[in-house]
Formats: structure tokens, sequence, C-alpha cells
């Protein structure tokens, strides 16, 4: 479930730019305990986390391009941050799009679920929907 302020929060928002991204993201990183000085390894560090280059982090923090939405969305798996929001944070996405295109209030689907949760390993997203269907209401083996 999505935080109720959120969208309000997103609405005021405008359109990033790399410059703006990048300190955003050093935000996020030195916020979590990454020490981003010359020397810290804080970017090394997250960039293991996160899957990605140190020099694609090191690109990023410097404010340099765009950057790839396959980067982005490891990113905000590695930061926790859901993907629309680090789409709306690097300027690939317009707040007001980001709105337009989330699922509407209601049901999930279990790969949804999975998606919302960052379980990318296909034998954990099975157990996962294994585990939905077993407590669906109406289940008479769900307790």
């Amino acid at each position: 479930m999505a935080c109720p302020f959120h969208a309000r929060y997103v609405s005021l928002m405008r359109r990033r730019t790399p410059h703006e991204f990048a300190g955003w993201l050093h935000d996020q990183l030195t916020a979590r305990g990454y020490s981003l000085s010359p020397r810290g390894g804080g970017q090394a560090r997250f960039a293991e986390a996160a899957g990605v280059s140190k020099a694609t982090v090191s690109r990023i923090l410097r404010g340099e391009g765009s950057t790839d939405i396959s980067v982005l969305e490891k990113i905000g798996q590695a930061l926790g941050v859901r993907l629309g929001v680090i789409l709306v944070e690097a300027g690939v996405i317009d707040p007001d799009e980001l709105g337009g295109a989330q699922r509407p209030q209601g049901h999930m689907t279990a790969d949804e679920a999975a998606d919302e949760l960052g379980i990318t390993d296909p034998t954990h997203r099975q157990v996962l929907r294994g585990v939905i269907n077993t407590l669906k209401p109406g289940d008479p083996t769900a307790g």
C-alpha cells in the first residue's frame, strides 16, 4: 500500500535533471551510511550492493548524462525505493505520468506483489505465488 502522502509529494515535484538526481542519490546514500568521500569506499560498496559498476555509480553521482532504466531499477532495489519514485527522481518520467501509470487501488497479482517486494529470483517468486494461493480467502486450508 502506497504512502498516503506520496501522491501529494510527487505532484509538487517537477522533472529532475541529472544533477538533481545526483544530489538526491548522494543524500540517499549518505543517509544509509555510505561514505562518499574519495577514500571512503561507499561508492564501491553501493555499486556492489546494487549490482552495477562503480564507474556507473560515480558517473551518476557526477550528474553526467542519463541512466538506463535497468540500472535505475537496480539502484531502487538496493535503496529499497519503488521504481516509480526512482524514475521520477531521475527525471525519466514526469510526476504526473507516474500517477497515470500506477496500478489502481485494489487487488494485486502475486507477480505484482513480487515486483513490489523486489523478488526477482524465479524460484522465490514461485514460492510467493504458492503462499498467496494457499492464504487466499475462501481456501479451506487457510487458517
